[in-house]
């Protein structure tokens, strides 16, 4: 399996980047460097994480604060990063078709 990234979700962590990086850039660099390891490992264990709150994706835990959404299409081999978003964003709203 790969791993591709929604045009949506890249935006999402870079705007998190962002966003930590102008208060504290080595907190920024770190949870970065988090969603890389979790993303390159999916492949080998696309079911580790927990099922999502919205229907079928899956979840990763970054940081109290961020929630990382995937889709496993297995038709396609693939492993689709959908969104980043704060725990406390609404989830009904945010994956598209």
């Amino acid at each position: 399996m790969i791993v591709e990234w929604r045009v949506r979700a890249s935006e999402d962590r870079n705007n998190i980047f962002d966003y930590i990086a102008e208060d504290n850039p080595a907190a920024a660099l770190e949870l970065d460097d988090e969603i890389e390891k979790k993303t390159d490992a999916l492949p080998d264990h696309p079911e580790l994480y927990r099922i999502g709150r919205v229907r079928g994706t899956r979840e990763i835990v970054l940081a109290p604060n961020y929630v990382l959404e995937y889709r496993i299409l297995k038709r396609k081999a693939v492993i689709e990063i959908v969104r980043i978003v704060g725990a406390r964003q609404n989830y009904g709203r945010r994956v598209e078709a």
